[in-house]
C-alpha cells in the first residue's frame, strides 16, 4: 500500500473558475457534497457536515493548511473517519492537496492526499481504500461542476 492517493484531471475550465470551485466554502460543498460553516481561512479549521446520502450523520471537520491563489489549497483531515464513537482527533491526520496548473484546454488539476502511514495500523487499509476511491468520484464531481 502506498502512504498517498494521487488523481490527476484535465478540466475544460479556466484556472480561476477550478480555483473558486475549490476555494469558495460555498461552491466547494455543492460539488463535494457538504455544507460548510463559513469560508476556507489559511490556519483556521473548517467545520460543518456531509451532506452525502448515507453518510449524513457525520461531522466535516478539516484545518486549512494553505490558500496560494491559484495554484494550491490545501488542508489536513482524519480520512474515512466514519465511526462516530472514535474520537479521530487523537489522530494524525493527512494533508489534501489541491494543485493547479494551466494547461492549453484549461486547468490540469492534481488532488493529493498523503500522510496515510500515520493513520493507526488498524484502520489504515479501509481508509486508503475508501478514500482512493472517494477521490475517484470527486475529480468527476468537480469536472461537472466547472464545465457545466
Amino acid at each position: 500500500m502506498s502512504d498517498r492517493i494521487e488523481k490527476t484531471i484535465d478540466l475544460r475550465a479556466p484556472i480561476e473558475r477550478v480555483w473558486r470551485a475549490i476555494t469558495d466554502f460555498n461552491e466547494f460543498g455543492q460539488w463535494f457534497r457538504v455544507k460548510l460553516d463559513g469560508p476556507f481561512v489559511a490556519g483556521q479549521p473548517s467545520t460543518g457536515h456531509i451532506t452525502y446520502p448515507g453518510y449524513e450523520h457525520l461531522a466535516w471537520q478539516a484545518q486549512v493548511v494553505t490558500m496560494d491563489h491559484p495554484r494550491l489549497f490545501s488542508f489536513t483531515w482524519h480520512p474515512y473517519g466514519v465511526d462516530p464513537d472514535i474520537d479521530y482527533s487523537k489522530e494524525e491526520p493527512t494533508l489534501v492537496e489541491f494543485k493547479l496548473e494551466p494547461i492549453a484546454t484549461g486547468t490540469r488539476l492534481v488532488v493529493v492526499e498523503s500522510g496515510f502511514d500515520k493513520v493507526p495500523a488498524y484502520r489504515r487499509e479501509e481508509a486508503f481504500r475508501m478514500n482512493d476511491g472517494g477521490w475517484a468520484e470527486q475529480i468527476k464531481n468537480i469536472q461537472a461542476h466547472v464545465e457545466s
